[in-house]
């Protein structure tokens, strides 16, 4: 057995080699880079303010940051191992909602519940990584969902801000470590990173280096990797929950969406600070810096009076200008810029899709541990034949309908048989499934090549909020109106595939980081407050009816061919499940593998903002969050489907089943007394139950 290990912050080193000046450099280039940053943004702020910054500014500060550096320190956790942890911004609410009915009482009681939080924040961690580490699912669907369950319980616990903390914990926290000079706050992060410096050392802190950068050599060497996958993942789930703590005794309450704004800031400080996506290089010291970088440049958008609106604006910029930075190797910085672009240039001339790094390596995809079903198409031959020749298909597609029809008979038994017999009941029934059906038509397509798309809510929210913005509900201002629309959404799409393809950025970053684009341009384009009306004949396409049914409604089985179509009979489908099967193999194969991918994130893309426009229709007007409850639907529907959520494996039949199961299951809930964050609960378990059932577990 191999004495090599990794080394923690670098590459794998040979025990006992010595590292020359240049190589050191390289070894702390994120750390340098993070540092470099932080004091060029503080420069800034102290020429652009108005007043001189002093050591109250300073501690203000660090007093502000506490929070986004604790989660983004549980965050690189993660990371450094190779995953993703989406639901660190849920863990985070609940602890803070938590903090207020468990942090009470005597001084000894206040701190037993200090600890009680903190140990149910590792136990959802480690949920997350029994369900990561057991069944070998990947990191991103997993916590995305633990992600909306969490969310969903705590607003079952607390659906509104309020509450209190004791005094005790709250004045510990909010104390000053060295009086009128440094806050407490300094001394939480100081704690924080000599709890990392520890961990790193430890053998724990070893592998979790050698699993991010080799996990098949890391468990060749020894290492226990199932074990030490799911002690990251508790890990970092305790230190969500310091951070939800921490916001209680500053704020003094609980508010249940408080880790909401988080996701993308937290995602950018863990890059910024020099982790690369991927695994196997980096550290917490950095993501310290880079939050503190993320907030300085906060303070300056203040000073210049800029709107906090461009906020998500300059942190997605942020992400995706570090994302590339990270990606550059050893050599020089003139000489590796042009290799890219270079690299870039053959991407589009091929039709191949760009690498950068490790990040690219496999957070991209996440397909190391599987092995995609090979594709069936339809043959367009008698149903009894097309059964034989797609057993396998149907086999995946067939639970979706018989789950779907057992939602109706309980329908039917709790609502009464006159619920079943009602057209109104199958009208609304369609209508609702016709969005999921759109919905699952481009975030299906995505997953077939093995992406996924995070930019949805916002697209929805744009989408909508455009509409009715630039129509005022003037029936004849929809004829531009919509066409602009939907090319803004083909924009939007071109922006992801040119990411993915031409950049080789991860899928999640890329999309991660338009979804907090969106949101910037949303907020600065209607000022916080969308204004204006669905124009008449979209309202009029959603809710009237033509006979028994709406016309929405009518419209699905056409929906539902168009789909069929696409995916099952054109040269375009082919390439996208070829693609999610294997991409060197499609592109040995004379497919244009960058081609196809920058054509699916543009009809995932265009299939959102068809939502928006039918959503904006169906409520009349645009509101601010309303895509927000789509994101894990639109990724269950095709899980639930049947398809493999590393893409090559799926039928939009399937798809189209679980857009119908779902919007069952909505319906039934929708009557009855059970509060609506239950249904994320339920969404996450039926797509956590389709992931781990409907799994390959081949390899």
């Amino acid at each position: 057995m191999s004495n090599a290990i990794a080394s923690p912050d670098s590459d794998i080193v040979r025990p006992g080699a010595r590292i020359g000046f240049g190589a050191r450099i390289d070894h702390h280039r994120g750390l340098i880079i993070a540092i470099g940053a932080l004091i060029a943004m503080l420069i800034a702020w102290i020429a652009l303010s108005a007043t001189p910054v002093g050591l109250y500014d300073v501690g203000s500060l660090i007093s502000s940051v506490t929070t986004l550096a604790l989660v983004a320190i549980g965050q690189t956790i993660v990371v450094l191992s190779g995953g993703f942890d989406l639901s660190a911004s849920a863990v985070l609410s609940l602890a803070n909602v938590l903090a207020v009915r468990f942090v009470h009482g005597s001084p000894v009681e206040q701190w037993a519940g200090v600890a009680l939080v903190v140990a149910i924040g590792g136990g959802v961690g480690l949920i997350n990584g029994a369900l990561i580490a057991w069944f070998r699912l990947q990191s991103i669907v997993v916590t995305l969902a633990t992600m909306f369950m969490v969310q969903g319980l705590t607003l079952l616990i607390q659906n509104k801000p309020g509450g209190s903390v004791g005094d005790r914990f709250a004045g510990f926290v909010t104390a000053d470590l060295i009086p009128d000079k440094l806050p407490m706050s300094a001394g939480i992060l100081i704690a924080a990173l000599l709890v990392w410096a520890f961990i790193r050392r430890t053998r724990f802190g070893v592998g979790l280096y050698a699993i991010g950068s080799e996990p098949d050599s890391a468990y060749a060497n020894g290492t226990p990797v199932t074990r030490y996958r799911i002690m990251t993942y508790v890990l970092a789930g305790m230190f969500y929950a310091l951070a939800g703590l921490y916001v209680s005794a500053q704020t003094g309450s609980a508010d249940p969406l408080v880790g909401r704004p988080l996701l993308l800031s937290m995602f950018t400080a863990v890059v910024l600070g020099g982790t690369w996506l991927g695994g196997g290089r980096g550290g917490c010291v950095g993501t310290v810096f880079a939050a503190m970088t993320l907030m300085v440049t906060v303070n300056i958008l203040l000073v210049l009076n800029v709107s906090a609106f461009f906020t998500t604006i300059a942190e997605a910029v942020i992400l995706i200008l570090a994302v590339l930075g990270s990606s550059i190797g050893k050599q020089s910085a003139a000489h590796e810029c042009a290799r890219h672009a270079l690299h870039w240039f053959k991407a589009w001339r091929t039709g191949t899709r760009a690498q950068n790094g490790a990040g690219a390596r496999r957070v991209a995809f996440e397909v190391a541990d599987f092995k995609p079903v090979a594709n069936t198409e339809l043959t367009g031959r008698w149903l009894t034949d097309w059964i034989e020749r797609n057993r396998e298909w149907v086999k995946y597609i067939v639970p979706a309908y018989l789950l779907f029809f057992g939602v109706i008979a309980a329908t039917g038994f709790v609502y009464g048989p006159a619920v079943l017999a009602s057209a109104n009941f199958y009208s609304s029934l369609l209508t609702l499934t016709l969005f999921l059906a759109i919905l699952g038509l481009g975030q299906g397509a995505v997953i077939l090549t093995g992406g996924l798309d995070l930019s949805v809510p916002w697209l929805i929210t744009l989408s909508g909020v455009l509409l009715t913005g630039l129509t005022h509900g003037v029936n004849d201002a929809a004829l531009w109106a919509v066409p602009a629309v939907l090319a803004a959404g083909l924009l939007v799409g071109l922006f992801n595939g040119i990411g993915v393809v031409v950049l080789g950025l991860p899928p999640i970053v890329v999309t991660l980081a338009a979804n907090g684009l969106l949101q910037g341009i949303t907020l600065i384009y209607c000022n916080g407050s969308p204004q204006g009306w669905a124009p008449p004949a979209i309202s009029n396409f959603t809710n009237e009816h033509a006979g028994p049914l709406s016309l929405a409604a009518w419209s699905v089985p056409l929906v539902l061919i168009v789909a069929l179509l696409l995916l099952h009979r054109t040269a375009f489908g082919r390439r996208v499940y070829a693609v999610g099967n294997s991409p060197v193999a499609a592109k040995l194969s004379g497919v244009r593998v960058g081609a196809t991918l920058v054509a699916v994130y543009c009809l995932s893309a265009l299939c959102s903002a068809i939502v928006g426009l039918l959503l904006a229709g169906f409520s009349s007007q645009a509101f601010l969050g309303m895509g927000d409850p789509y994101l894990l639907p639109s990724i269950a529907v095709v899980v639930v489907g049947g398809a493999l959520i590393t893409g090559g494996r799926g039928h939009y039949l399937g798809v189209f089943g679980g857009a119908l199961l779902l919007t069952a299951l909505g319906t039934l809930l929708a009557g009855t007394t059970v509060p609506p964050a239950v249904r994320d609960i339920i969404n996450g378990l039926v797509v956590l139950a389709a992931v781990i059932t409907l799994r390959d577990r081949k390899g």
